[in-house]
């Protein structure tokens, strides 16, 4: 099996450091999990989140020099719409409204300055 940047594999921990989990992959190949892409939080001991033999899944990161990059924490992440179609929070628009438009609110500050 070929591993590409951007795939997603299972693998199992075979070792752990203070800098990452080493997880074996299909193939017989092995690939480090650093110590940021185990989990959207901080992690400070990595035993409170993994343990040798723990079959995870990951997402190749990068492959470089034979050294395969790893992530745990991109296989969780949610997908978010895109921007244009997120709702927005209620109150928006009155608020926007109440404000009136930003250039009145410039010119305002402006002739108030000019005036003192």
């Amino acid at each position: 099996m070929e591993i590409e940047v951007g795939s997603i594999l299972e693998g199992k921990i075979t070792g752990i450091t203070k800098f990452g989990a080493f997880v074996q992959l299909p193939g017989d190949v092995t690939g480090l999990v650093h110590i940021s892409e185990i989990a959207d939080v901080y992690v400070r001991d990595i035993h409170q989140f993994l343990k040798i033999g723990d079959t995870v899944k990951v997402k190749v990161l990068s492959l470089r020099e034979g050294k395969i990059g790893l992530s745990i924490k991109k296989t969780m992440e949610k997908e978010r719409p895109p921007r244009n179609q997120r709702e927005r929070r209620e109150g928006f628009e009155e608020k926007r409204r109440e404000k009136g438009p930003r250039s009145v609110y410039v010119i305002r500050k402006i002739m108030t300055f000019l005036s003192s």
